[in-house]
């Protein structure tokens, strides 16, 4: 064997692997396995908009280099969020508004911060107060609603009772 055979590994660089560097190998390393569910995702992104499939397959390179939860979980957190954003009863409260606002960091200037903070506080309070008139409302309306409909009910039996053939006094 020559001087540049023992320097790259043998015949004309070529190196042979064994069972442990192919299971070893840097590449496959990383926990980024293909999930059935992001196969499936990449395929069908394929199929109906290319751009689909090459985001998933994207996103797979960059999770296999920085890590990151696999494509499912990371959907199913989202939908979950989103969700929970637009559910009726979390409407933009304090904590939703803090969830939405979590991705914005200080920007440096703590006066600013401090408006900012106390902004937000006094925008929560004001969503607070107009989801209580909301109900408030809502409440009013189906009180006049009942009265409306106690009143035609009780009209249609005053009507009946006084109509001379009515079934009730035939017995």
């Amino acid at each position: 064997m020559g001087t540049a055979d023992n320097a790259f590994g043998g015949a004309y660089g070529a190196r042979e692997f064994g069972s442990s560097d192919w299971t070893n190998a840097r590449w496959r390393r990383g926990g980024s396995r293909w999930t059935a569910f992001e196969i499936i995702a990449m395929v069908l992104g394929f199929i109906v908009f290319w751009p689909i499939g090459l985001a998933v397959l994207g996103y797979k390179f960059w999770q296999s280099r920085n890590g990151g939860p696999d494509l499912q979980t990371l959907a199913t957190n989202k939908w979950r969020d989103a969700r929970e954003m637009m559910s009726g009863n979390s409407s933009w409260s304090c904590g939703a508004m803090k969830r939405a606002n979590r991705f914005y960091s200080a920007s440096g200037n703590a006066a600013f911060d401090e408006w900012r903070t106390a902004e937000l506080a006094r925008l929560d309070e004001e969503r607070r107060k107009l989801d209580e008139a909301q109900r408030e409302f809502a409440e009013y309306v189906d009180a006049i609603r009942r009265a409306k409909d106690r009143e035609e009910f009780d009209r249609f039996m005053a009507e009946r009772r006084s109509s001379p053939g009515s079934g009730a006094q035939s017995s």
